[in-house]
């Protein structure tokens, strides 16, 4: 699986010097209809990879603001295929840009996983990052994921230890995504100095790019965070800042742009 779209975008930014800006946002939210421009702005921005989350009704793993944009996603009508939908129509003007779809593992498991699998290959989905589904269950999901070209994208936390950290390594493909903060998803403050202690220890144990997610608010966050890691995940304050204009979706795309433009420009002043 090392030729998959994911890897070859690591191995070009790697080549190049540059480190890995991840956006997240939740399929759906707060409409359908905005989820596509706001991906292609995003893009536009500098977006490297896009997280997009499939909107669930217990996701356990996020704050309360990664929450409500699940609820609002449901409420305004997404589906699981409608989010598998939407990475298609992107894939419509962008066939170059890693799509990883994010989230947990109760509404795959109702669609069926070959199933699910088969329709996210065919729509362009290039990596799966299910939260509850630990690498040692090496179940139909997988297997269905593997024959469909799909990374497996894995998450450790400051608490994993090296045995596990290998474990997970040997699992992930595409990047690892290391969660900063002991918590759920915006919680508190990040500590770039700790994290980059943690990153240089962790690249002993795991040979796949290290991408860092929860914390990271701010372009001084995402620059700090990119002199060790290999990307930086930015979540919580987009889905903020989507929270904020609700209920003027069509200037969603230019406020995510002007979040992330400013952390492009300082990751790659420090790279």
């Amino acid at each position: 699986m090392s030729n998959t779209r994911i890897q070859q975008r690591m191995d070009a930014l790697k080549a190049s010097g540059r480190k890995a800006l991840i956006p997240y946002i939740v399929a759906g939210d707060p409409t359908p209809s905005v989820t596509v421009p706001a991906m292609h702005a995003m893009v536009a921005a500098g977006a490297d990879v896009i997280e997009l989350g499939m909107p669930f009704s217990d996701p356990f793993a996020d704050g309360p603001v990664n929450q409500r944009g699940a609820e609002r996603a449901i409420a305004a009508g997404m589906t699981l295929p409608g989010v598998i939908n939407a990475v298609a129509e992107f894939r419509e003007q962008d066939d170059e840009t890693p799509v990883v779809l994010m989230g947990y593992l109760n509404p795959l498991i109702a669609m069926g996983e070959t199933t699910f699998c088969e329709a996210c290959e065919n729509a362009g989905v290039d990596g799966l990052l299910i939260v509850d589904m630990p690498p040692e269950e090496e179940g139909s999901l997988v297997q269905s994921a593997k024959r469909h070209g799909l990374d497996l994208i894995y998450l450790a936390a400051p608490t994993t230890t090296d045995a596990r950290l290998e474990t997970i390594g040997n699992a992930t493909s595409g990047y690892l995504y290391y969660v900063s903060l002991k918590g759920i998803t915006g919680s508190s403050k990040l500590d770039t100095h700790e994290v980059s202690q943690r990153i240089a220890h962790m690249r002993q144990h795991v040979s796949v790019p290290i991408c860092v997610g929860f914390g990271i608010r701010t372009a001084e966050d995402a620059a700090a965070i990119s002199t060790t890691a290999d990307g930086s995940i930015v979540g919580t304050v987009l889905v903020s800042q989507i929270e904020a204009l609700a209920n003027q979706p069509e200037q969603i795309p230019a406020a995510l742009q002007a979040i992330l433009q400013p952390m492009r420009q300082a990751m790659d002043a420090k790279t």
